[in-house]
């Protein structure tokens, strides 16, 4: 036998308000200037709303006039004098008419539109200050205060016992969805013992009353008898379910109860769905400041972490000789994966490096500094450029979980004869500039982190007066224009052909501008260059 559907049941379904006819009345000074347009031109000029169109059959010319989003354009309408000087349906118009018109149809047209385009426009910034106000208002930075002076828990029982005593009730109970949305947990009541904030979640399956409200429905249940059906919580003669949500997010419902049977009007269900919005928004704000919170103290420690990432690179010029050496880093976030460096050793020894860890963010910047200390510690005492590789491979490889890799160049160069020896791991762009002419050096093999057993090659070029070596990564030579070329190692010697009177600072700013002009920086691509230059005598 079917179960029969209790009676005494209201649903209250929330509805969307239909959009309001803007007041167009309300521009003060509308009136007048339809009154002097009269006056100066003998025509009568008013507004007309877009329902309001369909009944004129008679119009000599019109102008649509958009008075904003989710309504019906309506009009200005301009008449003959003698056809309309009187106010229709409220809409500002001429008092009084002129025995002749001083401007002849077409005159009055051509102001009439303009005036209507003005009005445009102006109801459409006023649109948008509207709109523009909400959305700052939205944006007002969350303060957290060491001094509020009650806990959210307090808060909550507030404005519980509020609205439950706002519409003549004696108890209320706040059921939030755990994260499966598959339970109803009691957080927060007043009216009720304490200990039913001990007791186990309800499940949702089957709770028929949560089930019909996180639709958007407000259930008043008035009859004793259909408590049992709807799965009524407590026990109670009379209850109201609403739901509790955001403009995004359904958290729950609300039940108020009332100790003996009554009903409950439209009015007083209106104001239990208030007090469930105030709660709504209370636990929005409580989320959005917690969040608020941990994301300014994250950004402050990027931030640090920014500052020593680049105050980690050297900016100054090693003072020798016959040499000068310039590099530049760009990351495509905060923190990076790429790096430059060189530092001074013992017999004339001028150690350099260029590293481009192959992740992102944070994570990359951290791998980054790791690669940047081995380098420096293995290059102390290593003179042979492929040990310093492989033992910063081996450095690589046991300190991760093996998800690590990185490109990596170094290079020893010995002031006193421009001989490199280098070795390189990975996919890093090297080109020989000279006045005339380039040469690519670049020699692609596996990166560090790989293996254990990674094996570099150790190369050597000696730099002749003049000439200039330039090290950079995969961000700068495989950054494409618009038709998908990419700069490649062409497009980093074009731009240095020709121009090695110049400084190492002037050539690595003239390369960035060159790239930059090619392909402007993309969210994620970090970019180094460095540029060692011999001088000539």
């Amino acid at each position: 036998m079917a179960k029969a559907v209790p009676k005494h049941i209201k649903l209250f379904e929330d509805q969307s308000p239909k959009p309001t006819r803007p007041q167009i009345e309300t521009i003060g000074s509308l009136p007048e200037v339809l009154r002097a347009f009269q006056r100066t031109t003998g025509w009568s000029l008013r507004y007309v709303a877009g329902s309001e169109l369909g009944e004129s059959t008679d119009l000599t010319w019109s102008a649509p006039v958009n008075p904003g989003v989710g309504t019906t354009p309506g009009h200005l309408r301009l008449d003959p004098i003698n056809l309309d000087s009187a106010s229709h349906n409220g809409s500002p118009v001429a008092e009084s008419p002129v025995a002749k018109s001083p401007v002849d149809e077409k005159t009055a047209r051509g102001l009439a539109s303009s005036l209507a385009d003005m009005l445009g426009e102006f109801l459409h910034t006023r649109q948008a200050l509207w709109k523009r106000e909400a959305e700052l208002a939205a944006g007002v930075p969350l303060v957290p205060s060491d001094n509020r002076d009650k806990h959210l828990a307090e808060r909550l029982e507030a404005v519980l016992r509020g609205g439950a005593e706002a519409v003549g009730c004696q108890a209320a109970a706040l059921y939030l969805l755990d994260e499966a949305t598959t339970q109803l947990k009691l957080r927060s009541s007043c009216g009720l013992p304490f200990d039913r904030m001990t007791a186990s979640p309800r499940p949702l399956k089957g709770a028929v009353a949560d089930l019909e409200a996180l639709l958007g429905h407000a259930v008043v249940l008035e009859d004793t008898d259909a408590m049992r059906y709807w799965k009524v919580p407590e026990d109670f003669p009379a209850a109201v379910c609403v739901p509790v949500s955001t403009s995004t997010t359904i958290l729950g419902t609300l039940w108020v109860f009332c100790d003996e049977k009554r009903d409950f009007d439209d009015r007083q269900t209106n104001i239990i769905e208030v007090v469930a919005g105030r709660i709504a928004a209370d636990l929005e704000r409580e989320m959005l400041m917690r969040e608020g919170v941990d994301s300014a103290q994250l950004k402050h420690q990027v931030a640090l972490a920014e500052r020593l990432q680049n105050s980690q690179l050297p900016n100054i010029s090693p003072l020798i000789d016959g040499w000068e050496l310039s590099g530049w880093t760009s990351q495509s976030q905060a923190v990076g994966g790429d790096f430059y460096d060189w530092f001074c050793l013992p017999g004339g020894l001028l150690a350099t490096a260029v590293g481009d860890a192959m992740d992102q963010g944070i994570e990359a910047g951290m791998s980054a500094n790791a690669l940047k200390a081995a380098i420096r510690a293995h290059g102390q005492y290593h003179r042979e450029a492929e040990q310093v590789l492989y033992k910063a491979n081996l450095t690589m490889w046991t300190g991760s979980a093996g998800d690590q890799s990185a490109s990596m160049y170094f290079g020893l160069l010995e002031t006193a004869t421009g001989r490199i020896n280098y070795s390189t791991g990975g996919d890093l762009g090297m080109v020989v500039v000279r006045s005339t002419s380039w040469d690519s050096l670049a020699n692609p093999s596996l990166p560090l982190g790989g293996s254990p057993e990674g094996e570099f090659e150790t190369c050597g070029y000696e730099l002749k007066p003049g000439e200039a070596l330039v090290i950079f990564t995969d961000g700068v030579r495989d950054a494409c224009d618009q038709a998908g070329c990419p700069f490649d190692d062409s497009g980093v010697a074009s731009s240095l052909i020709g121009k090695l009177h110049l400084s190492a600072d002037e050539l690595v700013a003239r390369t960035r501008e060159k790239l930059e002009e090619h392909s402007p920086a993309t969210a994620d691509d970090d970019r180094t260059i460095l540029v060692i230059k011999r001088t000539a005598p």
